[in-house]
């Protein structure tokens, strides 16, 4: 579903590099965590997975369509939910969702069937008339997950989307992501809550220092039966080792 090979990126004219060299396959069927401390490559990685920042090498291919060759197929396999709320705040809610219905195509019985169900799953459709910049920080949460999934994608790449959810929106949340692979389709899930991510995902990769230094099921990281994800990261990256990769 997602193919990452030999990617590298660099800022400041070539002296920091962000990502280096980094390749990963995350497969159809699974929720795939991807974990690291700040700074450490995972936001530059997500921004060019999505298209947002170009690739200085390497290839991504998103449902077989390459990043930068087909972008706008790529874009249209994926459902993507940034770590930040810029979003067109001058909007009602139901303007912006119907304009991101618009630039996917989503036909209009099928938007409004769609737009509903998560409206009222998340209990913001009594908001959905108000203009965006009255919402509280939770609903501009749960209004771009929303146009994030509203055309199908099968690969959402969620960037800490659990951040301002209510305890029982980020449970729905987190049924939709596990209905969502089960039907064969991918999450990629980027988060600092460790024992979500021990729970939710399938498999993990951890990032540090701009280099893939893990990659496996919590089972496969284990050093002992009893290890926690947490033990596991924080070894790693203070480690900085490959020794799990």
């Amino acid at each position: 579903m997602l193919k990452i090979r030999n990617v590298s990126k660099s800022y400041s004219k070539g002296r920091v590099k962000a990502v280096d060299n980094i390749s990963l396959d995350v497969r159809p069927g699974e929720i795939f965590g991807f974990l690291g401390p700040n700074g450490a490559g995972k936001t530059t990685t997500i921004k060019m997975i999505t298209g947002i920042l170009p690739i200085d090498s390497g290839t991504i291919t998103v449902n077989g369509y390459d990043i930068e060759k087909e972008p706008i197929q790529a874009k249209m396999n994926m459902g993507f939910v940034p770590d930040n709320h810029d979003v067109y705040e001058r909007l009602k809610g139901i303007e912006y969702l119907n304009f991101i219905a618009d630039v996917y195509n989503v036909p209009a019985e099928e938007r409004k069937e769609r737009i509903d169900k998560y409206l009222e799953m998340f209990e913001i459709k009594d908001a959905a008339g108000d203009p965006i910049k009255s919402y509280s920080h939770g609903m501009k949460q749960k209004l771009i997950i929303t146009g994030a999934l509203l055309h199908k994608p099968p690969l959402w790449i969620l960037d800490e989307p659990l951040t301002g959810l209510d305890p029982k929106s980020s449970h729905l949340l987190k049924e939709e992501m596990n209905q969502h692979c089960a039907r064969g389709n991918t999450v990629f899930f980027s988060t600092h809550v460790l024992e979500v991510a021990e729970k939710l995902c399938h498999r993990i990769g951890i990032i540090n220092k701009g280099k893939i230094i893990a990659v496996g099921t919590i089972e496969e990281l284990r050093k002992s039966e009893d290890a926690s994800l947490e033990s596991i990261f924080l070894s790693l990256t203070e480690e900085g080792s490959g020794r799990y990769a």
